[in-house]
């Protein structure tokens, strides 16, 4: 089992942001363009942990070098269910340097876009904290 998705089904919020590069690029199934760093990145995917509801990984795929993994996800939006996939890209040092999520169907992921934009304010406030703290 991927370290991150023993983490994330752990809830241990301090074991996924250590599992981080410093200069990680997180891209959103929902924004335009992608979100740069350990700070925001850590704090979307404490957002994401407070809007999913029955997530589980369904699956497990990994590239030939160890580097690239696919984490393939079910949940709930409310009352809508969504399918997706973590794909991972590993640094030199094994951290997550690359994170790019997708998901479907897009009613699911409308409904991901609404309660996660509800949850910026408290993401962008949490990233800029640890930012001074860091």
């Amino acid at each position: 089992m991927h370290p991150f998705r023993k983490a994330v089904e752990a809830d241990d919020h301090a074991a996924v942001e250590a599992l981080l590069a410093e200069e990680v690029v997180f891209t959103s199934p929902v924004a335009f363009k992608p979100y740069r760093g350990k700070a925001i990145t850590a704090a979307i995917i404490r957002g994401v942990s407070r809007v999913f509801t029955d997530f589980r990984y369904v699956r497990e795929i990994t590239g030939d070098d160890g580097r690239d993994h696919a984490l393939v996800f079910t949940a709930k939006v409310g009352d809508k269910e969504i399918n997706g996939c973590d794909f991972l890209h590993m640094d030199e040092e094994g951290r997550i340097d690359d994170f790019v999520v997708m998901v479907r169907p897009l009613s699911a992921a409308m409904a991901l876009s609404k309660a996660m934009g509800a949850q910026f304010d408290r993401i962008a406030r949490e990233a800029a904290e640890a930012g001074q703290a860091g």
